[in-house]
């Protein structure tokens, strides 16, 4: 099913691939990639010879109904793994174990070590755990993979995607067997991380901010609510104002009506000429 999912991404969308050579042909590595869309863990394994295994939420594979079962098999066909999220540290440990398990297979694991898609197409500070420990775990290779416009074709919150060329540029293997054993080590955690970030950066081109996509998200996130609330209390403002201004017409409309009953000998609270009479 890989392949004839991988063919069809191919024939459909033409993508573009630049290091293709550095993706060894047996043997476990770690394809280290920058998150710009869902659709960034099918079209790296389309370009590849080679199975490539991403986690992904276990959800993905036991929701119940017939599409529950098509999006299983497809998530299965495209080389994902589910990775239960619950416990006391959640996806973290699932996707440091799995991934430990697919490298000690000799096949390739995949990862994003932002964590999460990049909310506005940067690129963002690596989380030091997943990645770094698996690499240090089991003296892997990690070879960096830059994702290029994937986030045009199909951007956050958008089901069908549109039809353009995405491009994939793989860097050259990094080797940092000489910290092997050490992942118990933040500090080494962190140069590791942070050495692969850098080389994805220079792969991609994108700008790079120094904080995690999480903690992005949420600044985003409370902007728009204070935007929201900015714009609800605006209208809210404008809608009283209208109505004051309707108040200030009436009024002066009143006055102006009692003026003029008064230059012609009316009375501004006067009956109709016939009460009068009567």
């Amino acid at each position: 099913m890989k392949f004839s999912i991988g063919g069809s991404l191919k024939l459909a969308f033409r993508p573009w691939v630049e290091g293709l050579e550095n993706i060894p042909a047996e043997g476990p590595a770690i394809l280290a990639s920058n998150h710009l869309s869902f659709s960034d863990s099918f079209f790296l394994p389309a370009v590849l010879d080679r199975k490539v295994t991403f986690i992904a939420k276990a959800e993905y594979f036991t929701s119940p109904g017939v599409k529950g079962k098509l999006t299983a098999a497809f998530f299965k066909g495209v080389g994902q793994l589910p990775v239960d999220r619950s416990g006391a540290r959640g996806a973290g440990e699932a996707a440091i174990k799995s991934g430990i398990e697919v490298i000690e297979r000799g096949e390739l694991f995949g990862i994003y070590p932002e964590g999460t898609r990049s909310p506005d197409g940067r690129l963002y500070r690596g989380k030091p755990g997943g990645l770094a420990r698996v690499a240090l775990a089991t003296g892997a290779p990690v070879i960096p993979v830059a994702m290029i416009d994937t986030e045009k074709i199909q951007p956050p919150g958008k089901v069908v995607p549109k039809l353009m060329r995405p491009g994939i540029r793989i860097g050259k293997p990094l080797d940092f067997s000489r910290y092997q054993g050490m992942e118990g080590d933040r500090f080494i955690l962190r140069s590791v991380t942070d050495e692969v970030m850098y080389e994805i950066m220079k792969l991609s081109g994108q700008e790079y901010v120094d904080i995690y996509a999480t903690a992005a998200k949420r600044q985003i996130a409370e902007a728009d609510k204070r935007r929201v609330e900015a714009e609800k209390a605006q209208a809210k403002a404008e809608k009283a104002a209208d109505r004051e201004a309707l108040r200030t017409a009436r009024a002066q409309a009143e006055q102006s009506a009692a003026e003029r009953g008064a230059e012609h000998g009316v009375p501004a609270d006067s009956d109709t000429p016939g009460q009068q009479a009567g």
